[in-house]
């Protein structure tokens, strides 16, 4: 492992809980609402178990399997606060994020699902994190195993590739440039906010960490997501999440 050294003593400082209140396996989508979501709407016997910061930790069971769901907030910094703690005080051995991105690939429809193979970025996160300075890193090819035979059991359209983790909004930025500079050899289908940095921490620890992403915007197309359409397209990513545990 090649996880940064950690005060002697320390406690978790973004998630209250005891750490048997945390299972095993965590799904983490970026909002914590959709958390709550979640929880209301898919989980038996669940209980809130954090709320420090109202980033919510719901713990319940799915067909008899026990799950935690947590918001992950926006961005890299956000994601790597809770990726960190929850491997490393609470015992989780693999995490699940569940998010939307926007679509870098004209034959990808809104709607559609993407699973992140591996994640691009340009800055220094790994550099800062454990001295490592790497800008490509890898999901756990076996969690992808599973997540790819859910989907196509259920006849899911899901895309396989690299997605790029921005340190801005796309649309609040200018991001031709960063992708311009992209090297050759990347071939990027996706564009979001938080995988490049919990596959960073999770391959620290020798932990499994997927992504599947739902596309709600493309380059190519004027064609945004409405709140009826998030509401099935989401519903989908999150079920293939939660069988896939």
């Amino acid at each position: 492992m090649n996880v940064p050294k950690v005060q002697e003593g320390l406690k978790p400082v973004h998630i209250n809980c005891t750490k048997e209140s945390i299972a095993d396996t965590v799904i983490m989508p970026g909002d914590p609402l959709r958390a709550k979501y979640i929880a209301e709407k898919f989980l038996d016997n669940y209980e809130l178990v954090s709320d420090t910061r109202n980033m919510f930790a719901f713990t319940g069971y799915y067909k008899n399997k026990r799950v935690t769901v947590m918001g992950s907030g926006m961005g890299m910094p956000s994601m790597s606060i809770y990726a960190f703690e929850l491997f490393y005080f609470f015992g989780v051995k693999k995490i699940i994020r569940i998010g939307t991105c926007g679509g870098l690939k004209e034959n990808m429809n809104v709607g559609e699902l993407i699973l992140a193979t591996s994640s691009y970025n340009e800055g220094s996160f790994a550099y800062s994190y454990n001295g490592k300075n790497v800008h490509l890193v890898n999901s756990t090819s076996t969690l992808n195993n599973v997540l790819k035979e859910v989907a196509r059991n259920k006849g899911l359209i899901i895309h396989e590739g690299t997605v790029i983790t921005t340190e801005q909004f796309s649309f609040y930025s200018d991001t031709e440039h960063v992708l311009a500079r992209v090297p050759e050899n990347i071939d990027l289908i996706g564009e979001e906010m938080e995988s490049f940095a919990l596959f960073c921490i999770a391959n620290s620890f020798e932990k499994e960490a997927a992504c599947i992403l739902t596309i709600v915007d493309s380059k190519f197309k004027n064609d945004f997501m409405s709140i009826e359409e998030r509401e099935t397209s989401l519903n989908n990513m999150i079920l293939l999440a939660l069988d896939s545990i």
